[in-house]
């Protein structure tokens, strides 16, 4: 299966998510390229990731993250035409 770059954007709304949530994304590390976090003062944070993998693994990643309690996620994938 070809890989795909992507990215994906999280929004936390309930802390309590957050250990699952670093759980998840240290599980699918392998494709995490990049790990931007941004807390706000008015108790949203966001965490943007830069991804490289196939549809099938960016796609376990976002949904094991998408049903958290608290977590909204939406990604956006493009095809990389130089697979190696």
């Amino acid at each position: 299966m070809e890989k795909r770059v992507g990215t994906a954007l999280i929004l936390i709304e309930e802390r309590e998510s957050i250990h699952l949530l670093n759980e998840i994304i240290s599980a699918h590390s392998h494709i995490v390229l990049g790990r931007q976090g941004l807390p706000r003062s008015n108790g949203l944070s966001l965490i943007s990731l830069v991804l490289e993998g196939t549809t099938d693994q960016i796609g376990s990643l976002t949904g094991q993250l998408g049903r958290l309690k608290g977590i909204q996620v939406k990604s956006v994938l493009l095809k990389n035409s130089r697979n190696e």
